[in-house]
């Protein structure tokens, strides 16, 4: 006697060997299905719907893992968070019901396979980020070093790290410079790394790698070496306002020049930048989410000095607490004003009502709303994530409001690669 088909699942569980806790499942997830601790990501089977919206944003893939089970015995998230590398799996043979009946093999043909059906309506974020790249952006080499991978991680050598912001604890943000030598490490606007801290956690277990977005264009830092930028906030407290030292923020901002740092990656294939000529792009960012947009506009402002490259219209929306707080304030002030439109909002400034940068593509609805309906223009958004959903309902009154119809645009956006959603 078998059991019922009906009492197998396909368990969706995430990888705790090449999970870089990006925290991207998780945040998109529109049913609650997946949560973390210090440790691990893991999913829930009790909540999970296998709506598969957690698939194509994952810059590892490491979310991409199922396994058959009776729904009886699947592996519980508080079993997952102990994990350090995915459980084998089971045959059917070891498959047994609670009351000692096994499974055929013909009975797993009956199990539904991962649908794209997802009970829980997405937020409207959800439902116009891509996870294409435009068209014409370069390829991307990903995960050449990492657990699974050949070589296991790359050593870099600091040759460069200082500081961004205005002297003050609560925003201590660095910019790092990390050159691989001889050791081939290619990457480009958008990308991220993952660097692992020295040490062990509390539980005598190695740290897990942190991820960072490279704030350098693709021929370095400095042009034709073998080196690439991060943006580093020292992190002091937790979400909650408690006192706590991040690892890897404070492990990072407190390297001197010389030290070494081991790396995995590159990650990521679609937050990237366009590279046909006339090609437009907005940047929507926060905080140390200006990374990938310094990136590309560095790329930008290097082949507009080139002479070699007719670019289109460069538009940034860039939010902070304070202007003490903003990385790269000076430096941005520098750029032409023909190059970049740039528009600053401070939601702590004193004296001064808050405000966001939604707030920002409001007032500039002129100029943005034919941007919106550009198929040349290309949106990136990148930050706190608590920023994600003001900035697309910001977008979608902006094209109302100019008679342009929300779902033909949206639809647009997440099907030509035109808008990317990095938040965190």
């Amino acid at each position: 006697m078998t059991t019922q088909p009906s009492e197998l699942i396909q368990q969706h569980l995430i990888d705790p060997e090449i999970c870089i806790r990006c925290n991207t499942c998780e945040a998109i997830c529109p049913v609650g299905a997946i949560t973390h601790d210090s440790r691990n990501y893991v999913v829930d089977a009790e909540k999970c719907n296998s709506c598969m919206a957690c698939i194509g944003p994952c810059p590892t893939g490491s979310i991409d893992n199922w396994r058959t089970m009776l729904r009886s015995q699947a592996y519980s998230p508080d079993v997952q968070l102990l994990w350090d590398e995915l459980p084998a799996e089971l045959p059917p043979e070891q498959w047994a019901a609670d009351g000692g009946a096994t499974v055929t093999v013909a009975d797993t043909q009956a199990i539904a396979a991962p649908n794209a059906m997802a009970t829980t309506a997405p937020a409207a974020s959800q439902a116009v980020g891509s996870t294409l790249p435009p068209w014409s952006a370069a390829h991307a080499y990903t995960q050449l070093y990492g657990p699974k991978a050949a070589q296991k991680s790359i050593r870099a050598t600091v040759s460069g790290n200082v500081r961004v912001t205005a002297v003050g604890r609560d925003y201590d943000t660095h910019h790092i410079v990390l050159d691989f030598g001889k050791m081939p490490f290619p990457v480009l606007e958008g990308q991220s790394i993952a660097v692992l801290p020295p040490g062990t956690d509390a539980h005598g277990r190695t740290h897990h790698a942190r991820q960072y977005s490279i704030s350098s264009p693709r021929n370095g830092e400095r042009p034709g070496y073998n080196n690439l930028s991060l943006t580093v906030k020292r992190v002091l407290e937790d979400s909650h306002g408690n006192a706590v030292r991040g690892v890897a923020s404070n492990y990072l901002c407190d390297l001197a020049v010389g030290d070494t740092v081991d790396v995995i990656g590159p990650f990521g294939n679609s937050f990237l930048m366009p590279n046909h000529p006339r090609s437009k792009i907005v940047m929507i960012c926060t905080g140390t989410g200006s990374a990938p947009m310094r990136a590309m506009t560095e790329w930008r402002r290097r082949l507009r000095a080139s002479g070699k490259f007719d670019g289109g219209k460069l538009m940034l929306f860039f939010g902070a607490r304070t202007q003490e707080e903003l990385p790269y304030f000076g430096p941005l002030q520098n750029l032409p004003k023909d190059f970049i439109d740039s528009n600053f909002a401070y939601s702590r400034a004193s004296g001064q009502p808050k405000r966001y940068v939604q707030d920002l593509i409001r007032e500039r609805a002129a100029d943005v709303a034919p941007l919106l309906a550009d198929p040349d223009c290309f949106f990136y958004v990148c930050g706190l994530k608590s920023m994600e959903e003001g900035v697309v309902l910001a977008l979608r009154e902006v094209a109302q409001n100019a008679g342009l119809d929300w779902a033909h645009v949206s639809a647009d956006l997440q099907q030509q690669g035109r808008l990317h959603l990095e938040t965190y």
